[in-house]
C-alpha cells in the first residue's frame, strides 16, 4: 500500500504534500528534520491521507494535488472536514 499525505506546519501553517509506503515513519522523518525541504518548518501534523494500491497511482494523485486544480480541491475538502468536526 502507498499513501499520498498532506501535512501542515505548526510553525507557518503551510501545507506539504508527499507520497510514501510508510506514513508514520515519513511523518517522523519530517518532524525530526530528516527531510531537507521541510526541515525549517517543523513541527508537522498529518491532516489528510489517501491510500493507493500502487506507487504509480499514488504518484499520479500526488502530482495532481500539487496543481492549481488539485490545491483548490484539497482546500475545499479540508474545509469540509474541518467544518464537520
Amino acid at each position: 500500500m502507498y499513501w499520498v499525505y498532506v501535512i501542515k506546519s505548526r510553525k507557518d501553517e503551510k501545507l506539504y504534500t508527499g507520497c510514501t509506503s510508510d506514513i508514520e515513519k515519513r511523518l517522523e522523518y519530517h518532524n525530526k528534520g530528516k527531510v531537507r525541504s521541510t526541515r525549517s518548518r517543523r513541527p508537522f501534523e498529518l491532516i489528510y491521507k489517501e491510500e493507493f494500491d500502487t506507487l504509480a497511482l499514488a504518484r499520479k494523485r500526488e502530482n495532481y494535488l500539487k496543481t492549481g486544480n488539485g490545491r483548490s480541491w484539497l482546500k475545499d475538502k479540508l474545509s469540509l472536514l474541518l467544518n464537520s468536526k
